[in-house]
């Protein structure tokens, strides 16, 4: 694969990968500190503030394939054209939606959520402050896409990393010195208005000659008219990844949305994290499909889906078989028993949403948001109905399986429609070349696995071997079967001459 793309790829996985672990680790100690009610208070203040983004129409898409299309042209003036555009975009989006949160804060707390009357005033107050940190996380979300515009996600990834280790530790010494969910929030604000700062001067670093332009009607033509479409697949991942907790705060309560919180973030942090391996696709296939060539796209988009659907269905198999062990140790047994179910199937739901990531990415690249909004907002649609279905007759275990059963009609239907169309591969091509080879033995060991679990359940140790043994298994299948001998080879080459680099020094 091109190494350019490899490299890209990896420091945007690493981006995410340390703050995850470090968000994770922290759950357990910031639901100490506030308690389960008030941490479900927070999951409902984040979600509200995360749901207000369905405002955004999703310049960052446009933004992000027309600067890496000016890029390779070297057309300087249009990329600054575009940056400010996505600028002045977001300054109003992030504007008009603090000021609907700041005024909206009482009405949300006292009359659509089930917040305990003794949690009311702060659960407003927190909300009224996290206004101001919805205006500053537009701006940070756009900012953050402009060195990923450029290929230069090491960049990006750096600062991503700092700020998204520092605020989890910075979150549990604020609660260990006795401050509560107001001061949490607060922490928060400060931190997206430093990382502002941080990327804003980066920016300028990577584009000296970056200069305000004021936005011709042809950018803004083209910038709008390729959001609109985006913006439908926005809103799909901000339902998917807000509206349930929504629903369950209204029908289940803040104790019942801290328990699925929990579980569902988990699945979502895990499965999530090789998004990112695959995110560089969005400008890769705009510079590529602006050069012409699709024949190469072609390749590496099948090699790359090969090795992105092993990992994630490696990945399924550690969380959905030890979903309760993983709570049992992680939270406590109450948690297990009440989030397993919803971590196992909010897994396996991620998983198969993960199978429309790539195809999404080089649709778009391709220059057909059409397609991938158009099923996005049939995905949000039928989504909420099914999970508000679910939650009402399931609770929280009912969201889980209104998830996955969204998960798998919609996505079905999405790659049976984009391939051979705006994707230059078959589906069949796709199923053989990429899906049979790294799902089918992922299979056989999670049936093994599964079959370990239940026989052998002797505490930490006995899981500690059983879990290295499935891991050990699925690394052997990947690298026998599943990695091709090229890419194999080409790897081994660079490990040796970096082991030879470091004895000569």
């Amino acid at each position: 694969m091109n190494l350019s793309l490899v490299r890209n790829a990896f420091s945007n996985l690493l981006g995410a990968v340390i703050p995850a672990l470090v968000a994770l680790g922290t759950v357990p100690l910031v639901v100490q500190g506030l308690g389960d009610a008030n941490y479900g208070v927070y999951s409902l203040v984040t979600a509200i503030v995360g749901y207000f983004a369905v405002i955004d129409i999703n310049v960052t898409a446009g933004s992000v394939k027309y600067i890496a299309e000016f890029n390779a042209r070297k057309d300087q003036e249009r990329i600054s054209e575009t940056v400010f555009f996505g600028l002045s975009v977001y300054s109003l989006v992030g504007l008009v939606g603090g000021l609907g949160l700041f005024f909206g804060a009482h009405f949300f707390v006292t009359r659509v959520f089930s917040v305990p009357a003794a949690l009311e005033h702060e659960a407003v107050a927190t909300l009224q402050l996290a206004a101001l940190g919805f205006f500053l996380g537009q701006l940070q979300s756009y900012l953050q896409s402009v060195p990923q515009s450029l290929m230069r996600y090491d960049i990006a990834s750096r600062i991503e990393m700092l700020f998204g280790t520092a605020v989890p530790l910075l979150t549990v010494a604020v609660l260990m010195l006795g401050y509560g969910l107001f001061e949490v929030i607060l922490l928060r604000v400060i931190a997206s208005a430093i990382n502002c700062a941080v990327l804003w001067r980066g920016i300028r670093r990577l584009l000296p000659d970056l200069r305000y332009r004021k936005p011709g009607a042809a950018i803004r033509k083209e910038l709008l008219g390729f959001s609109a479409y985006s913006f439908l697949s926005r809103f799909a991942t901000l339902s998917y990844a807000y509206a349930d907790k929504l629903i369950i705060g209204a029908l289940v309560g803040v104790t019942g949305l801290a328990y699925f919180t929990v579980a569902s973030t988990l699945a979502n942090r895990i499965l999530s994290l090789t998004y990112r391996l695959s995110g560089v696709f969005f400008p890769a296939a705009s510079a590529l499909a602006a050069r012409g060539e699709l024949e190469r796209l072609n390749r590496l988009y099948l090699k790359a889906s090969r090795y992105v659907v092993f990992i994630n269905a490696s990945v399924l198999v550690l969380v959905a078989v030890f979903s309760y062990q993983i709570l049992f140790y992680w939270m406590n047994p109450q948690f297990a028993r009440a989030g397993q179910v919803v971590l196992a199937v909010m897994a396996l739901s991620q998983f198969i949403d993960s199978l429309t990531s790539l195809p999404s990415l080089v649709n778009d690249g391709m220059g057909h948001p059409r397609f991938s909004g158009m099923f996005a907002l049939a995905r949000a649609v039928f989504g909420l109905l099914v999970v508000y279905v679910g939650v009402a007759g399931w609770g929280i275990d009912g969201a889980a399986w209104g998830h996955l059963v969204a998960s798998v009609l919609l996505t079905c239907a999405f790659l049976v429609a984009v391939h051979g169309r705006t994707v230059p591969a078959r589906l069949g091509e796709l199923v053989r070349k990429a899906y049979l080879p790294s799902v089918a033995g992922v299979a056989v060991v999670a049936v093994a696995a599964n079959a370990g679990n239940r026989l052998f359940d002797g505490g930490p140790v006995d899981l500690l071997l059983l879990v290295l043994l499935t891991a050990g298994l699925l690394l052997a299948y990947g690298s026998l079967f599943v990695i091709e001998r090229d890419d194999m080879s080409t790897a081994w080459t660079r490990v040796k001459g970096l082991l030879s680099m470091r004895k000569a020094a």
